[in-house]
């Protein structure tokens, strides 16, 4: 048990599947007090189930909404009276070109995985200005590459590690901790729910799920991260050799990217 989370309250945002069901799992072993959202009423209740005498707050909320993450930290607070730390997890990917996709598909994505940050960090902000708590964004290597198919999930990716860099800046005297992590390709749900053109899910993935890092490794990565309060983490191999080449070969990184996600001048879906 990892006595540094016992007894913390901590906010996990999309924790039924993946990285966020994995956090879940590993805070509450580590005794902390943990609150978590999801949009399926369905995957909470058998999250609630799995621990029926632990300190789990669930509720059904759409992140991308600013008023159920208004009810969401409001209900945290409540019941728990205090917020040692946030993990911005709740996300949602995307695979179509520009060319093809529908401007709705950019906004959907940019609400959920920007926007829904924003709004619990915002509410949440007093309460872990006054506990001198962590704030965390799980961001991707697309935070730091433009990935190609994915446009509208870089977007919002840059978007997060950039207002997470500010906000880090502007809390630097408060004894908050903020920081970002890149999971790099991990095995989770995000692929399988990614948005296609129409912004609906695709339901299925190309990539060999079972070559990828697992979620529970990733969340004991976070975890630690969290504890020794670093700004950033990076995370798989792949992951560490995209942000090098990007930094220092760009035009390298261009060809690279572009073999990775193309067979034969097709989107890889």
């Amino acid at each position: 048990m990892n006595s540094y989370f016992k007894d913390k309250v901590v906010i996990v945002t999309g924790g039924t599947d993946g990285i966020g069901k994995a956090l879940v799992d590993e805070l509450l072993q580590s005794g902390a007090k943990v609150a978590t959202c999801g949009r399926d009423h369905d995957k909470l209740y058998r999250l609630q189930s799995s621990y029926p005498s632990s300190p789990l707050h669930t509720m059904v909320a759409d992140v991308s909404s600013e008023n159920d993450c208004r009810r969401f930290i409001e209900t945290t607070l409540k019941i728990f009276g205090g917020i040692d730390i946030l993990i911005n997890n709740a996300g949602v990917s995307m695979r179509a070109l520009l060319k093809d996709s529908t401007t709705e598909v950019t906004r959907k994505v940019m609400d959920i995985n920007f926007f829904g940050a924003v709004y619990c960090t915002k509410y949440a902000l007093n309460s872990i200005i006054e506990s001198k708590g962590t704030i965390v964004g799980v961001s991707s290597i697309a935070g730091y590459r433009g990935l190609p198919g994915r446009n509208a999930y870089s977007a919002s990716k840059f978007a997060l590690q950039g207002w997470l860099e500010a906000i880090k800046t502007e809390l630097l005297h408060d004894g908050v901790h903020v920081m970002w992590v890149c999971p790099g390709f991990t095995n989770s749900n995000i692929r399988v729910a990614a948005l296609d053109k129409d912004g609906q899910s695709h339901g299925e993935t190309s990539m060999d799920e079972s070559k990828m890092m697992s979620a529970e490794e990733c969340s004991s990565h976070i975890l630690r991260a969290i504890q020794k309060k670093k700004r950033t983490l990076v995370l798989t191999f792949t992951g560490k050799q995209t942000v090098f080449l990007n930094k220092f070969f760009p035009k390298l990184a261009d060809k690279l990217t572009y073999r990775f996600f193309f067979k034969n001048g097709k989107l890889i879906k």
